[in-house]
């Protein structure tokens, strides 16, 4: 259950972070905005691992261990954004959204075959209705009676830049969509060997190792000539904006490495895509005159929420509550593979 809840508070905070980079890319560009989200986990993961007391646990991983991390960060927040960025760009987020669910089915594959993880009816379930539910805010542009369309509102950071006479490139776009699904999707499995089982604590060590990498990574393309001084020019109110962020993802982060160290990637990941529908709320949230909810909505989270519900369920606990009958609790305790 606690790994349940800690990727439910990464998705909200990642969601978050969504509205208020959204903000910040009004007056700035992406490249400024990435410019202060990603170092800045450095030191916040720094001063949460001293406080609590696991700094030394970064240089007990094992060799594999910070490989992996290392990997992971660089997949995450510089290979998965860039694809990301790049395929919002050539079709747009309501192409870009429905294929990069493909990133969960790449990270429950990957677990099931080199992490020794299963899936039981239970699990199966949950996914099904977490993968369900963003698509009934994505499906389509008909809105219900009395509200109007999510799809058609800009509440994305890309969105934001995209011109008005936007013309999709669908090769590009799809390509670069999947690209990106394969990056967010192979970096749990890396996070998940990384941590090696060690908790919570030594999760904060972790993630201190993938952003440091990323951070790294993405300081060399700064040193492309004319970057600096354009990450330098950046409008103060976004820099508000975009470090408000920083702290976001920070707390993101922190979370789902600390989910990951305690709880299934079959159960983690899933819950996680949470995301797209928390996004909703807060960009309503921070960005009143671009989002309306309506029924859609509403159905959408109900649904997923209760996928996540089902993840975090042990048959033990739903034979405690409600009385099956023999047959009924045999299929729950069916496994695969």
């Amino acid at each position: 259950m606690l790994g349940g809840f800690l990727a439910i508070c990464s998705a909200a905070c990642f969601a978050f972070n969504n509205a208020s980079v959204r903000r910040g890319v009004l007056t700035a560009s992406i490249i400024q905005g990435m410019a202060i989200t990603v170092p800045l986990g450095v030191p916040l993961f720094f001063i949460a691992t001293l406080v609590s007391g696991n700094l030394a646990a970064v240089m007990g991983f094992s060799p594999i261990a910070l490989a992996a991390l290392a990997a992971a960060g660089i997949m995450h927040f510089v290979w998965g954004r860039y694809c990301n960025y790049r395929a919002t760009r050539a079709i747009g987020t309501n192409l870009v959204a429905p294929i990069q669910q493909f990133n969960l089915l790449v990270t429950l594959a990957l677990a099931v075959w080199l992490l020794g993880e299963y899936l039981t009816p239970l699990k199966i379930l949950g996914i099904g209705l977490i993968l369900l539910g963003p698509t009934l805010t994505m499906s389509g542009k008909q809105a219900l009676p009395g509200e109007r369309a999510v799809s058609d509102e800009k509440i994305t950071p890309i969105d934001a830049e995209k011109p008005a006479a936007f013309q999709p490139k669908y090769a590009e776009g799809y390509t670069f969509s999947l690209l990106s699904a394969i990056g967010y999707g192979l970096s749990p499995i890396l996070v998940r060997v990384g941590l090696e089982n060690q908790g919570i604590g030594v999760s904060l060590a972790g993630g201190l190792v993938a952003y440091s990498a990323a951070t790294a990574v993405f300081a060399l393309i700064l040193l492309w000539p004319g970057r600096w001084r354009h990450v330098c020019s950046t409008d103060p109110g976004a820099m508000k904006w975009f470090t408000f962020s920083g702290f976001l993802v920070f707390f993101s982060q922190m979370f789902l490495y600390m989910a990951m160290s305690i709880a299934p990637v079959t159960v983690v990941s899933p819950i996680n895509r949470l995301s797209i529908l928390f996004r909703l709320y807060f960009s309503r949230l921070l960005n009143p005159r671009h989002e309306v909810f309506g029924g859609s909505v509403v159905l959408a989270t109900v649904v997923s929420l209760t996928g996540a519900l089902a993840l975090t369920l042990s048959v033990e606990l739903v034979q405690s509550l409600l009385p099956l009958p023999e047959r009924v609790v045999s299929a729950l305790n069916w496994r695969w593979p």
